[in-house]
């Protein structure tokens, strides 16, 4: 089984355009041999960022948003970090590596090359949308 932890970016984007963010988001759902790993801390970003009044302008953006939020219990598994670092600069994706580490992700799928400069964590592989649907999907 393949355990994934995904930046709330990935998500936005998922509702926005349809391209890799897009194609992640999509085949969660049927997906039988991935997990998707989330934590209390990252479903509150979740939650707060998808609702934000700048994504009103995006066609379907709320009504996928709340679709998403009301299923998320059944599409995730929920993790509880107990450690706490301090190793990205924006402090605030730093509980993106705590459930990494948690739950010993394969993978942290991320558009934020910004803030997520290297290409790995311990043993979870640090990658773009495009990267994790065209090399490890």
């Amino acid at each position: 089984m393949q355990r994934i932890v995904i930046d709330t970016n990935v998500i936005v984007s998922s509702f926005i355009q349809k391209s890799y963010p897009f194609f992640i988001i999509d085949s969660l759902p049927t997906a039988k041999n991935i997990q998707w790993c989330i934590s209390d801390d990252v479903l509150d970003e979740y939650t707060e960022v998808l609702r934000r009044t700048k994504f009103l302008k995006y066609k379907g953006f709320t009504l996928n948003a709340e679709s998403l939020l009301t299923d998320i219990e059944g599409l995730t598994v929920m993790h509880y970090p107990e450690i706490t670092l301090a190793i990205i600069k924006d402090t605030s994706d730093n509980k993106f590596l705590e459930l990494a580490a948690t739950c010993n992700a394969h993978f942290l799928i991320t558009g934020n090359t910004n803030d997520f400069t290297m290409s790995s964590f311990g043993h979870t592989r640090i990658v773009t949308p495009k990267e994790y649907w065209e090399k490890y999907r």
